[in-house]
């Protein structure tokens, strides 16, 4: 495995992976292609979840070619939110990717991203549920009814321009990644609302992008029934949101240059 340099890498590529020894190995390759192609500096953070089967000693011993690779551990389950916080924190790269394991969204994708961070964005995130995404295939509609009702009641409490909170897919400026995720406290599938919802309080400008995604059938969600769970972490969420002042603690301690822009 190689260590990372001491300067900071163009990009940090974070996933988060619980029992992923099957697809892990897959978006590795993927990641290693794409930085071999772009020919830029990139850096894969894999947090293993508290996985039981081989995920975190694939990751060690994969072949990185020209990437940098970290993997860190977590000594329990402690759900995607807290892996996704822990690589983000400890990413480097001048832009810090979330991406699932599953590769969803392939990493060919985040050239539309970081177009709009290189415009000035703080936060550019994929979308399932834009004109020009392409959803190859669509969810089935008994995952997807489960999850627009879900989308409908977060709408109406929080974050009412956005569209698809929940893609496994997105960018931050570092500096802007950092401030926000020192305040996420939610761990569980829900915890991308408390990221968006904390950068749109410090004022963070959000873009929302349309992304090439391909339903996975082996999703850890089940959407009919965790719904009721998921209502509940939801408005944990927005109780902790309405609680926070506007600007929040990156503004007030200098950490983020996130000025107040809005979500577009």
């Amino acid at each position: 495995m190689s260590e990372p340099s001491s300067s900071s890498p163009w990009l940090s590529v974070v996933i988060p992976a619980y029992n992923e020894e099957q697809r892990l190995g897959r978006a590795l390759e993927q990641i290693r292609d794409y930085a071999e192609q772009a020919g830029r500096s990139v850096e894969v953070v894999v947090v293993d979840d508290g996985s039981t089967d081989r995920t975190a000693a694939l990751a060690e011993a994969f072949e990185p070619g020209p990437l940098a690779v970290q993997v860190l551990r977590t000594d329990r389950n402690r759900g995607k939110g807290h892996a996704v916080r822990q690589g983000v924190l400890a990413a480097r790269g001048e832009s810090i990717l979330m991406s699932d394991a599953d590769q969803s969204t392939p990493i060919y994708e985040v050239g539309k991203l970081l177009a709009w961070i290189g415009r000035g964005w703080d936060v550019a995130i994929g979308s399932r549920d834009m004109p020009d995404s392409v959803l190859s295939p669509p969810q089935p509609w008994f995952r997807h009814l489960p999850g627009w009702i879900l989308r409908a009641v977060r709408r109406r409490l929080i974050l009412p321009d956005i569209r698809d909170s929940q893609c496994g897919f997105k960018l931050f400026r570092r500096d802007a990644g950092h401030a926000v995720f020192r305040q996420v406290r939610e761990d569980g599938f829900l915890f991308d609302c408390e990221v968006l919802g904390l950068a749109h309080r410090m004022g963070c400008r959000i873009r929302e992008v349309g992304v090439v995604w391909c339903n996975d059938p082996d999703s850890r969600v089940r959407m009919v029934r965790d719904l009721p769970k998921l209502l509940l972490s939801l408005a944990r969420i927005v109780w902790r949101l309405r609680r926070m002042p506007v600007g929040g603690p990156a503004k007030q301690t200098g950490q983020s240059s996130c000025e107040p822009r809005g979500i577009e």
